[in-house]
């Protein structure tokens, strides 16, 4: 491919000229994304991995000079705002209701799950960033902080086949606890408020902690809601000392005038935090508050369907057995320290 052809070469256009630039890869992305979603809705299943699964499909245009500009914008631009737009669940309120033992429950399980992560990847022999990846994908909100975690860790070779085998096992270790789960609060009987402890502070995507609830019943469903997402509220917090803790090495890596843009905490970091603020205080009516969360899911499943078109199933064959190893390691580990918090409360 010779640089005269390749757009990416002479460097993107600016304002509405990037419009058309973009628009093939996009548009690419986002009917991807449509049928995953129909896909979902019609015969049920995790809509972010048929979402990657279609995407992977389509990887022979992943190089193609027309669509490669708008697949790496929806990796990365339409992936951030996503994340930034997760804010409008969540209130001060919600997170204050939960009282300080459960809030300390859940935050120990999450701090300990990501290292876990850290100290095991290690062991593993992976990097310290694909250790934190995995970690903060079972400790937070799988696939969601796994994306958000990834827009602030260095970029190298192996930075989307990382990101992918995280989401893909994630949201297959998701939709197993999904099922699981809620078996086990009826085997141990437990009341309402300690299922939806346990579904909530450790069922990795929020669609998937609703639904476990609601196997049990609604009282436990809208515990297990609350406590899911103050667990997504962490979210900020663990991206921006992760932001910190990779300042450094992300501007080494970076190319040309990138190495000198790399702010502490990112744009869509402070996006999520306002929507948070405002929501609080009641300044987001419920109708926007629903379409601000639909469009944040929209946009999440089209980052995975452009981040599958930019992967292949040998790239994630290359991942081998450490990474699935690792999330499984971190997964169980969170669902037995928090059954064993709450066993012995009862």
């Amino acid at each position: 491919m010779s640089a005269s052809n390749d757009p990416l070469a002479a460097g993107p256009p600016s304002g509405l000229r990037k419009v058309p630039y973009l628009l093939p890869g996009v548009g690419l992305s986002a009917v991807i994304a449509m049928a995953a979603t129909t896909v979902s809705i019609l015969h049920g299943g995790p809509q972010f991995l048929y979402a990657l699964f279609f995407g992977i499909a389509f990887h022979y245009l992943s190089q193609e000079t027309k669509t490669r500009p708008g697949i790496e914008f929806c990796a990365r631009g339409v992936l951030r705002l996503g994340v930034g737009l997760l804010g409008a669940r969540i209130t001060a309120s919600q997170i204050a209701g939960l009282g300080w033992e459960t809030a300390a429950i859940v935050v120990i399980a999450v701090v300990s799950t990501l290292l876990c992560g850290t100290f095991l990847g290690k062991h593993f022999g992976m990097t310290r960033a694909q250790g934190v990846l995995s970690g903060g994908a079972v400790a937070i909100c799988g696939a969601s902080a796994a994306l958000a975690i990834s827009a602030v860790l260095p970029r190298d070779k192996d930075s989307d086949r990382s990101t992918l085998m995280v989401v893909v096992t994630v949201t297959v270790l998701s939709t197993v606890a999904m099922v699981a789960y809620p078996l086990i609060v009826k085997a141990l009987g437990l009341p309402p408020e300690l299922a939806g402890l346990f579904l909530g502070g450790t069922i990795h995507d929020v669609a998937q902690v609703v639904g476990a609830g609601y196997m049990v019943n609604p009282e436990t469903a809208d515990y297990a809601t609350i406590v899911k997402l103050f667990r997504v509220s962490m979210l900020a917090v663990v991206v921006v000392i992760v932001s910190s803790v990779f300042k450094k090495q992300r501007e080494l890596m970076a190319e040309g005038n990138e190495a000198k843009k790399q702010p502490l905490v990112p744009w869509f970091l402070w996006v999520f935090v306002a929507l948070v603020v405002l929501n609080s205080l009641g300044g987001v009516p419920a109708i926007v508050q629903t379409g601000l969360n639909d469009v944040s899911r929209a946009c999440l499943v089209v980052a995975i369907a452009a981040l599958g078109v930019k992967t292949s199933f040998m790239q994630l064959a290359r991942a081998g057995w450490k990474p699935f190893a690792l999330l499984l390691i971190e997964t169980v580990w969170m669902a037995a320290f928090v059954l064993a918090v709450i066993l012995l409360r009862r």
